[in-house]
């Protein structure tokens, strides 16, 4: 299996409002996005071309929204990258840029 493109833990995963889990996971790998429970069990994946993630209206900074499957999914990383060595989610500007790259789609 080859090397995540993208791994986010400690991530709060929401739907409408709705917790699915707080500390999850996001991953991009092998041309595909998965949001797992901090179990490792997949809530939702999808291949990261059909995925438009984005940037809330009026959001705090650590926030970003996902939609797979028809579905929009709430995500809360990190506000800032967390300090080499340091635990904690990067940035969701981070996770939208991966996901942009990605799908081929720039960044």
């Amino acid at each position: 299996m080859a090397e995540p493109e993208f791994t986010a833990k400690g991530v709060r995963i929401g739907k409408r409002l709705r917790s699915l889990t707080r500390a999850g996971q996001v991953r991009i790998s092998d041309g595909r996005l998965a949001l797992l429970t901090s179990y490792g069990t997949e809530i939702d994946s999808a291949p990261v071309q059909a995925v438009r993630a984005s940037k809330p209206w009026f959001a705090p900074e650590d926030r970003a929204l996902a939609d797979l499957n028809g579905k929009r999914y709430t995500l809360t990383l990190g506000e800032h990258d967390p300090a080499p060595g340091e635990p904690g989610p990067p940035a969701a500007r981070r996770f939208i840029e991966a996901v942009r790259k990605a799908a081929g789609r720039g960044g």
